[in-house]
């Protein structure tokens, strides 16, 4: 899993998995689900996301290891 930020257009890419997107739905005003053939979820589009998400920190439990805190 990827997730890129990029600050001059304020928007936010998870990417979940290598797999091509063949097929995005807008499930919310600026937040677009990407899928594969098999329609699975591939990524995740988020538009306006420092007024959406906290950016300031994230937080990994589990992933692969107990728990990180990665603050801006």
């Amino acid at each position: 899993m990827k997730i890129a930020y990029y600050p001059d257009t304020d928007s936010m890419y998870i990417d979940l998995s290598a797999k091509s997107s063949v097929e995005s739905k807008e499930v919310s005003s600026g937040v677009v689900l990407d899928f594969d053939s098999d329609g699975n979820i591939v990524g995740i589009d988020i538009d306006n996301a420092s007024k959406k998400l906290d950016l300031n920190e994230i937080i990994l439990n589990k992933i692969p290891a107990d728990k990180k805190t990665i603050a801006a």
